[in-house]
């Protein structure tokens, strides 16, 4: 009797053992895994419109969960937000002495790793975004023609964070997931009636010392076309075909350039596919449009309004040239307006009236763009 009981109670506390012991080795609960990230907007950046600056909310990208995260700036800028560590991500485009640029936030990764977050730095005070150092610009043209306002020009690109060397990239309302580089990004100008209206084409190559911005008249028929943003890897020499010079400050009239990637070889009109592998030449020269009604100025009188600030790399003054001409001059008619080879040609600049190095920025350089190392996006 004695031993059938202790047998009993040892059974019980041997299942209770074993109970215990599963219990203790029973696996966690599975973490369930995270949903699937999508890529693209409920609305691309290019498909949303405002009517004016005021009418922006305090950022244009909303969306959430998205594969490039939320944006980064914002888009209601003032007084405020005003200076050197401005994220505002709204910029202007009015005339030679007033149009902004995109940089980086902070200087330290090459532009194409950050085109997303890119924010605007501009030429006068009034916008709520970061300044264009003094002396960064060593010489602009501004160009007004039927259907978009241009400006193309030099710069030491580190006063606006972009590292020495870096061959930059391509900003505009597009990009790949269709959110904008920057996302969020938006343009207005004054430009075309004398009041504030959204750009909604545009686009702005920076890098190599130099850079190229056309806005698009929103009002105009062709704007997608001038604009064009599928040419992201040959620079400002095929989107944006100019007679800038290093040294001078022009603003002037001009015909339309023909479409990016549009040519004319032996009377038959061609389109240019972009490769997707290395650039090992590309089958023509743009066009360089026709210029007229140039009127020079100084440095100093655009942009009397800038701050002084060190760039960040500035351990060696970067190469660059300075304004030649004084006060405001007319000087003739440049370019031909015709077919063929341009006076810019990508392989080196030529000597102008003025003594001033031609816009190699159809030599950004071409080298550049043979080892597709220009302007990747």
């Amino acid at each position: 009797m004695f031993s059938v009981a202790l047998s009993s109670r040892l059974v019980a506390v041997a299942l209770s053992a074993s109970l215990a012991v599963a219990q203790s080795i029973t696996p966690a609960p599975t973490t369930p895994a995270a949903p699937a990230q999508s890529t693209f907007p409920a609305t691309p950046l290019a498909s949303k419109r405002f009517s004016s600056p005021e009418s922006l909310p305090y950022k244009v990208d909303t969306d959430v969960g998205l594969v490039r995260g939320n944006q980064h700036g914002y888009n209601i800028c003032n007084s405020t937000t005003e200076g050197q560590s401005s994220l505002c991500q709204t910029s202007y485009f009015n005339s030679i002495d007033d149009f902004c640029l995109w940089g980086p936030p902070e200087y330290g990764e090459e532009v194409g790793n950050i085109e997303g977050i890119m924010v605007a730095y501009c030429t006068k005070p009034g916008h709520g975004t970061r300044l264009i150092p003094a002396g960064a610009l060593t010489g602009v043209q501004w160009m007004v023609t039927p259907d978009y306002v241009q400006a193309v020009g030099f710069l030491d690109q580190t006063k606006i964070n972009i590292l020495r060397g870096d061959w930059g990239g391509e900003m505009d309302p597009h990009g790949a997931d269709l959110r904008g580089n920057p996302m969020g990004g938006v343009v207005f100008s004054n430009a075309y009636n004398n009041r504030y209206e959204q750009v909604v084409e545009w686009h702005n190559f920076v890098g190599g010392d130099a850079f190229c911005f056309k806005a698009c008249d929103p009002n105009g028929p062709n704007a997608a076309h001038f604009c064009e943003h599928i040419f992201d890897r040959i620079g400002c020499a095929y989107n944006a075909p100019n007679n800038a010079r290093d040294g001078v400050f022009e603003s002037c009239e001009g015909e339309n350039q023909d479409f990016p990637g549009t040519y004319t070889s032996n009377g038959v009109v061609t389109t240019y596919t972009q490769p997707e592998g290395p650039i090992t030449s590309i089958p023509y020269t743009a066009r360089v449009p026709a210029s007229s009604n140039c009127v020079t100025y100084t440095s100093a009188s655009l942009f009397s309004a800038l701050p002084t600030v060190a760039g960040p790399a500035d351990t060696t003054s970067a190469t660059s040239g300075t304004a030649t001409r004084s006060g405001q001059t007319t000087r003739p008619t440049t370019g031909t307006g015709t077919t063929g080879s341009s006076t810019n040609t990508a392989a080196g600049s030529q000597t102008t009236d003025s003594g001033a190095s031609t816009l190699a920025i159809s030599g950004l350089s071409l080298m550049g763009v043979v080892f597709s190392a220009l302007f990747f996006a």
